[in-house]
């Protein structure tokens, strides 16, 4: 697989992760990584926070739709 953002900029690098949200695949220079607070409970609420957060790859574009 190849990066997605490469591919449309002419650019021939591999894929070395793929966006969790969107499926796009990306490059190292194109991968972002998120530290996603993990939470653990039954419904309707989570009880707890976990100790440890998940890493999640998102493209560029998600993740700023993320933190706008």
């Amino acid at each position: 697989m190849k990066c997605y953002i490469c591919a449309e900029e002419g650019k021939d690098s591999d894929a070395v992760a793929i966006c969790i949200v969107c499926g796009m695949g990306l490059c190292r220079e194109h991968a972002m990584r998120e530290e996603t607070e993990s939470w653990e409970g039954g419904y309707p609420f989570p009880a707890r926070k976990l100790k440890k957060s998940i890493p999640r790859i998102l493209c560029p574009a998600c993740y700023e739709a993320f933190h706008s």
